[in-house]
């Protein structure tokens, strides 16, 4: 049976470790909360209490890397000060955990990372984006998730393959529960980029089983309605109130391409549609 490893056990990583385990993988997953460990034990996941900071790991890592060839790194930046401050960055506090985690599977059996990342490496920007498009980061997370998928590729201690994810939707969670009635949204013609749940999930597990590493992936969607397209049949079928567009300023946005995860993994998307 193989053993994977996956970081943060979270709105993501849980859903992924219990299709891991249907297909037959042996799962150590983590969390930051104590609260969660027996929920992941009761699902047959080995329950790990692993937390990093900008100085140290938190926890028994070494043991939850030990027998894993493949590590799932499934983090969100989180670059709030301790005081929970927005306006208090603490300065490249994420890329400061990646090189700490870096240090540990320097030292461990880890052959392959999965970085899951996001498409806000790319910053603004407008037209068509593949993973051949140079990266220009405009917010400080996207700028240290760039600088950490640039630390772990260049390490060769193990292979690294990152995947950029477009905005996450699921069945209990959608952009239209908090825009619902706002008016004057900007950029109505600008298309969605978005990725359903089950198809991140659905990517992460044909990358593992396809042993596709030293790659960038875009997951994004094939599907890229307007924005207010999508929001108002979004709205429309959940009994929401529409939200109003500005059609008095032109759209301005990039549509992100996820042609490669199609071609190269040969991937076929389960909710195309979202």
């Amino acid at each position: 049976m193989k053993q994977i490893s996956i970081l943060g056990c979270g709105w993501l990583g849980l859903p992924l470790a219990k299709t891991l385990l249907t297909n037959g993988f042996y799962v150590k997953g983590s969390t930051t909360s104590e609260s969660k460990l027996p929920i992941l034990k009761s699902l047959g996941i080995e329950a790990f209490l692993i937390s990093l900071d900008s100085k140290n790991i938190n926890g028994a890592v070494e043991n939850f890397l030990n027998g894993s060839e493949t590590l799932i790194v499934n983090i969100p930046p989180q670059l709030r000060g301790k005081n929970n401050d927005s306006s208090t960055v603490e300065e490249k506090v994420f890329v400061e955990k990646i090189k700490n985690l870096i240090s540990f599977l320097e030292n461990s059996a880890v052959k392959n990372v999965l970085f899951v990342s996001s498409t806000s490496v790319y910053g603004v920007a407008n037209g068509r984006i593949t993973e051949e498009t140079h990266p220009k980061p405009d917010t400080e997370s996207g700028k240290q998730l760039l600088e950490a998928e640039t630390l772990l590729q260049n390490n060769l201690s193990f292979k690294t393959t990152i995947l950029r994810f477009g905005g996450l939707i699921g069945e209990d969670r959608n952009p239209i529960k908090f825009l619902a009635g706002k008016e004057n949204l900007e950029n109505p013609d600008s298309c969605i980029n978005f990725i359903h749940q089950e198809d991140c999930i659905g990517i992460i597990l044909k990358i593992i089983t396809a042993g596709s590493w030293n790659e960038i992936y875009n997951g994004v969607s094939p599907f890229h309605p307007t924005r207010e397209k999508y929001y108002t049949e979004k709205a429309s079928g959940l009994n929401l109130s529409p939200p109003k567009f500005d059609h008095t300023k032109p759209s301005a946005g990039k549509l992100i391409s996820g042609e490669k995860i199609e071609k190269i993994l040969e991937y076929q998307f389960i909710k195309p549609n979202l």
